[in-house]
């Protein structure tokens, strides 16, 4: 059974402020993508608060390899989802190439799980920004992170308006920064980003908003 898409347009806006802390961040990247990642997950630490998801639009084959090659630099795990796995904090979790990956909760206890399916087949990417996105809007309203990365096109757009109407943090990497200005350029031209940064503050914005403590 698939994880159905949330309705694109009947998100309310959630009450939020400094303290509601995210609870996951998802990344969504492309063209130039595997050079950036190797940027910016290597700065995050292993006692990182939160999971982070990833969509990096990558041929079948690729991702598992790209993966492990990430957890070889990084401090946090990094490692290709499986399907029903349990999020856990400090873990980086690169969908598949192939399968969309969306955040359900489960039904025993009510913990976020990670599903892969290959539906909706229609979509231009597969794994898809706004699958995944639009997913951890639902489960995590105004508690989820999306970042939006170098790439071509505008997959993510919706998910990222999805996370924004919900009252989440957005974030949109520069220009000057991209190796390909599409996909944080349509998230820009939505209006919905809290804010667009160089790639290279992409961690610190990461530990600031998951860390309470350092709002100051």
């Amino acid at each position: 059974m698939t994880w159905p898409d949330p309705p694109g347009t009947e998100f309310p806006v959630s009450d939020i402020s400094s303290s509601a802390a995210p609870k996951v961040v998802a990344i969504g990247v492309s063209t130039g993508g595997p050079k950036a990642l190797e940027q910016i997950l290597p700065r995050l630490p292993e006692n990182l608060p939160v999971p982070i998801l990833i969509v990096q639009h990558m041929p079948a084959g690729f991702t598992a390899p790209f993966a492990e090659r990430l957890n070889k630099l990084c401090d946090i795990q990094v490692r290709e989802a499986t399907h029903r796995e349990l999020l856990n904090s400090g873990v980086a979790y690169i969908a598949p190439a192939g399968s969309h990956m969306r955040v359900a909760r489960r039904i025993s206890d009510s913990r976020p799980v990670i599903t892969l399916h290959r539906e909706p087949s229609s979509a231009m990417h597969v794994p898809s920004v706004d699958v995944l996105m639009k997913s951890v809007a639902a489960v995590f309203k105004n508690r989820a992170m999306g970042i939006i990365m170098t790439g071509m096109g505008s997959d993510g757009s919706e998910g990222i308006a999805a996370i924004y109407r919900q009252g989440g943090l957005t974030i949109g990497q520069d220009e000057a920064s991209c190796a390909v200005y599409g996909m944080p350029r349509a998230c820009a031209d939505l209006g919905v980003l809290s804010r667009t940064v160089p790639l290279s503050q992409i961690p610190t914005q990461i530990l600031h908003a998951t860390r309470p403590h350092q709002h100051a």
